[in-house]
């Protein structure tokens, strides 16, 4: 019987002190903020915040009861039980508040705080509500106060390092020198800024590696951010670099580098400023060229600097343009009459099977297939680029030996694909036959090796076979008509073949004038 009052009046402490120190609002704060942080966007970064948040809650809990009971048996140690369990309510409750603020309204509201700003201004009220919380327990910290100057002073000196990277990082907040996102070079380090804290900035770097630098050295090294300039969109300007022999007019490789890089966009690479290629210098053996383009994603330079080196090398290539090699190497090949001879044949062989495969020329003799090998152009082009645009005048046919093309037709806002042309077809024929503008643009989905028959050479063909000129019509209207089958599902074939046949017929003798 006697243990019932004392139960009754340990419960009463508790209530009172519970009610004294806010609990209930505290617990219910804590608990809502909980539910709601686990919507958050950004819950991942705010959980080890809330851990600490959970640690000053759980103190506040435990030392509760023990002051009830420490107040109930009327031991000493109560007041000090009661003051810290309420400095860790404080505590908790700025936190709760600072959680609430910045982890669920800012967000929503689309307000960027940066990190070290929340934490300065949580720290800010934290120490406010501890003075508050000393105030009303009739605790005087003023000694403390005059301690602590002393003390700061000590730990100044000995760790001012550590000052100085927490007010450089405070510095780079507020200018906003560097910002979380920005592509920096610092020293040796280049990469991405994920995260600036207190005393230090993380960066990422290209090769999947992150360097913590002290804010220190930002503040007192040359800081590179790259691509940023006022009011623009952020871009990066690259160089790429390649040598030419001297036998080549600069003027001409600068125009043939030029077209290829501006013929048709390359991922990743700015079209305003568009690519350009410079001459940069005169070397011991060659003379030395750059392009220079602007990089978009600043991550990806290598893999859109290869694309550009293999589009000079293509378009070089194509011109019978080789790059230079240093002066100072020497390669010694045994070279062989028998050597060259194979090496021939086998050019001769490919050149003759690729007309072989080519109805158009099914009916040429052996003697004149070997002419008009001879008049074959290699014509290589690296995946992305463009063989021919649609509109453009250019009297030669293409013949694929490996790789794959897309044929696309525009009608001046949409551009769609209409057939695909791979190893062992052509296309270009009514080009060369009758002069026609191209009704398509080509761009190659691989790299592509072509052979390319000028309009010239068949000229001198024709010249020597006029009835040639029947054949090859009959066959461009059996393909033209075949075509609209397919498109309007016509039925008269064999007048639709005749009718095509002396319209081209007719064409191809006034381009050739025959």
């Amino acid at each position: 019987m006697v243990l019932a009052p004392l139960a009754v009046s340990v419960f009463t402490t508790l209530v009172d002190e519970a009610r004294h120190q806010g609990t209930l609002w505290l617990l219910l704060g804590y608990a809502l903020t909980a539910v709601a942080l686990r919507a958050a966007p950004n819950s991942t970064e705010l959980r080890s915040r809330f851990s600490f948040v959970s640690l000053l809650v759980g103190l506040h809990a435990t030392l509760l009861p023990a002051t009830g009971l420490c107040q109930a048996f009327e031991v000493g140690s109560a007041r000090d039980l009661r003051f810290t369990g309420a400095i860790a309510a404080a505590l908790a409750a700025v936190g709760i508040a600072g959680l609430f603020v910045f982890g669920i309204i800012t967000p929503y509201l689309r307000i960027r705080i940066p990190r070290i700003v929340q934490d300065v201004l949580v720290a800010g009220v934290g120490v406010v509500a501890v003075f508050g919380t000393a105030s009303r327990a009739g605790v005087d910290l003023s000694g403390i106060v005059a301690t602590g100057a002393v003390l700061t002073a000590v730990i100044g000196l000995a760790l001012q390092d550590t000052l100085g990277n927490v007010v450089g990082g405070l510095s780079l907040h507020l200018d906003d020198t560097v910002r979380v996102g920005d592509w920096i070079k610092v020293q040796e380090v280049s990469g991405k800024v994920v995260e600036i804290r207190w005393r230090s900035i993380s960066i990422e770097t290209r090769n999947w590696e992150t360097v913590i630098l002290p804010n220190s050295v930002l503040t007192k090294s040359q800081v590179i951010v790259l691509g940023r300039r006022i009011g623009e969109t952020p871009r990066w300007r690259r160089w790429v670099y390649f040598n030419v022999d001297y036998r080549f007019a600069p003027s001409h490789v600068i125009e043939l580098v030029t077209n290829a890089l501006r013929v048709q966009p390359i991922e990743n690479m700015a079209a305003d400023p568009a690519a350009n290629c410079v001459l940069m210098d005169f070397g011991d053996s060659s003379a030395r060229y750059a392009v220079r383009y602007w990089l978009l994603d600043f991550g990806p330079d290598d893999p859109t600097d290869s694309i550009v080196r293999t589009r000079i090398y293509y378009a070089l290539t194509r011109a019978g343009i080789p790059l230079s090699i240093p002066a100072h190497a020497v390669f010694l090949t045994e070279d062989s009459r028998e050597r060259r001879e194979q090496k021939r044949e086998a050019d001769y062989e490919r050149r003759i099977a690729a007309l072989t495969r080519i109805d158009l020329f099914r009916d040429l003799s052996q003697e004149e297939r070997h002419v008009l090998a001879n008049d074959l152009h290699h014509a290589p082009f690296a995946r992305g680029e463009v063989l021919t645009r649609q509109g453009a005048e250019a009297h030669h046919l293409y013949m694929i030996d490996r790789g794959e093309v897309s044929v696309r037709v525009s009608d001046g806002a949409h551009e769609r694909e209409v057939a695909r042309v791979k190893s062992g077809e052509f296309f270009g024929e009514m080009s060369l036959l009758t002069g026609e503008r191209r009704n398509a643009t080509v761009v190659a989905l691989t790299d592509v090796e072509c052979w390319r028959l000028d309009a010239a050479a068949f000229r001198r063909l024709l010249e020597g076979r006029p009835d040639l000129a029947e054949q090859v019509a009959k066959e461009l209207a059996e393909r033209r008509v075949q075509l609209l089958e397919v498109r309007e599902r016509l039925g008269d074939r064999r007048s639709l073949v005749e009718e095509s046949q002396r319209d081209l017929l007719h064409k191809i003798r006034e381009f050739f004038g025959l």
